[in-house]
Parts: structure tokens; sequence; C-alpha cells
């Protein structure tokens, strides 16, 4: 029954009559819902992925026991070369930092429902006819979460519904610390998250989920990352596809030659940059690109929490 009365819980607008992928199934992360298409799938008998990619795609393979094997990526972030798929055989492919839509809309129309597009770090990429997944709270501030849209879904009202009131304290520290205050609280959060089985998204996650105003997300993702690209782009060894080619980017690359210093000098400076991903230096050796990328790609924040200033700041910082 209904309880009423009581004290009040953490309310939440909602934004009426708007969805970002049309079907998608609201999950607890990125990774369940990489897991959630392959039990759909069923019959994989083994998934190709790129070297230069999350370790966590593996979790899901391990539980489920799918064999992987490793292929290459070259310099724009592009199959090094032409993969055969045998019987059974299925493609993942990453969209880096959110800009290679356009090259992830090509592989599905080369493997169709073969591919598997991790759209972790691409919330805003369109989605095709068969599988991709997302990962939303990679671009706002949600406890849990992930979409899965896929040709194949299964039963989702069988699924438990996660709980996660107790993984916010890094969100509400987030809003009144310094970043460093709250960054343990982050990844013990995010362990909790790995560690849970597959389940749909807790009520928190759809109510924050339901209050973004995502169109002003893109808006100012876009405008931060285009105005970096202005200044960067001759010093970037990484070839950026045209700004129409993508939706929505998550970060903003850049590919410099001392990017393993630039990174302390920023984070010395309060601008917090990431590692993607430091599991590719064991996966991979000095001599292979995915470990230069690994060592020397820089990603640059361009969220919707900052403007032109801060973006100045950074190229100050840079340059």
């Amino acid at each position: 029954m209904k309880p009423i009365g009581g004290y009040f819980e953490w309310e939440f607008p909602t934004v009426q009559n708007r969805s970002l992928h049309e079907g998608a199934v609201y999950l607890n992360s990125g990774r369940h819902a990489l897991e959630y298409i392959l039990k759909g799938i069923g019959n994989a008998s083994q998934l190709w992925i790129p070297y230069f990619t999350c370790d966590a795609v593996l979790e899901p393979l391990k539980k489920i026991g799918i064999p992987w094997k490793f292929y290459h990526t070259n310099e724009k972030l592009e199959l090094a070369e032409s993969i055969h798929l045998q019987d059974g055989e299925y493609l993942l492919y990453t969209n880096y930092y959110g800009i290679k839509d356009a090259y992830a809309q090509k592989i599905q129309e080369t493997y169709g429902n073969r591919a598997i597009i991790d759209n972790a770090q691409a919330l805003y990429c369109p989605a095709q006819k068969h599988h991709q997944f997302y990962s939303p709270r990679k671009f706002m501030g949600m406890p849990d979460g992930g979409l899965a849209v896929t040709s194949v879904p299964l039963t989702v009202s069988s699924l438990p519904i996660d709980c996660s009131y107790d993984r916010c304290s890094h969100l509400l520290k987030r809003t009144e610390l310094i970043p460093a205050e709250g960054y343990s609280d982050f990844k013990a959060n995010s362990k909790k998250i790995a560690e849970s089985p597959l389940s749909q998204m807790s009520q928190i996650s759809r109510h924050i989920f339901a209050t973004i105003d995502l169109d002003c997300i893109k808006q100012k993702r876009r405008e931060n990352f285009e105005y970096l690209h202005k200044i960067l782009a001759s010093t970037n060894r990484l070839e950026i596809p045209s700004l129409d080619s993508f939706a929505c980017p998550l970060v903003y690359p850049y590919w410099s030659k001392c990017g393993n210093e630039l990174k302390k000098k920023l984070i010395a400076q309060n601008i917090f940059v990431a590692t993607y991903w430091p599991n590719v230096l064991e996966w991979t050796g000095q001599n292979d690109l995915e470990y230069e990328m690994a060592n020397h790609i820089v990603c640059i924040p361009v969220d919707q929490r900052y403007g032109k200033d801060d973006m100045e700041r950074i190229i100050g910082a840079i340059l």
C-alpha cells in the first residue's frame, strides 16, 4: 500500500514528453547494458573487441562465458584492417570520445546485426537498427544508469530494480566540495555498481535523467569542443572528424607528444583530466599504437558546467 505523509523525499521536476533513444531499455550501467545485449543474442561464439577500450567490457564476457579476441585500431580510431567474422562471431566497436558517430554507423552497415556499438562515450549518437549501449552517467550526475537499444530484447520486467540511495555520496560531495574530496566515494560507488547484478535503472537515476535538459547539455558540449578545436587543432596529432559528423562529444581528445607531463601539469592547476584507459598499457606493448594513445591522449573536459572562460583557462594552461 502506498504510504501517505511523512517527511519529504528528494523532489525531481519531470520533463514531459521526451525520449533520447526510442525503445531504450533502462539498466543500471553501461557494462550491464552490454550484458543485456549479449544475453539477448544468446549464441555468440566469440566477440572481437578493440585493444583500445575499457577493461569493463570484459566483465560481462567473463560472466556469460563468451570468449573474446582483440583487434587493433589505427590513428583515425577505426579498424586497422578488415575483420571477417566467422559463424557466431560478433564485433564490438567503441565510439571513441563521442566523435566517431559516422564511422560507428558504417560499422553497423558493414556487419549488420553482428556489430555491437559501444556508445558509452556517445550518449547522443542516434541508435541504429541492431545493437548499441550507452552510459548516461558519463554525461551527467547520476548514481547509476545504462541504456541498451537492441533488436533482441529480453523480458525487462523479470529484472530487479536497482537501489542507489547508498551510492550518491560522491554526487553530494561534488556539489559542495572540491572533486578530490569526493573521489574516493566515486571509486567506491563505481565498484558497487560493477559488483551489482544486471538490474533495471534505479528510481533515483530515472528521476534525475527525466529532469535533465538534454538539448542544453548537447549545445554546451558542442560549443566548448568547437572553441577548443579552433585553437588546438594545429597541434593535435589526432584527426578530429568534421563536427557535423557527430552529435555530442564526451571530451576533447588532445593527442600530445608530452601527454603524460601535460596531464600532470593540468591536474596541478585543478584541471582534472582522466586517463582512458590504463588497462591498455597492460594489454599492449610499447610499440603498439594503442599504447601510445593511452599514454598521450589528454581528455579535456568540455561538459555543460563550463563555458568560454573555462576553455580559455585550459588553452592557456596547455599553450
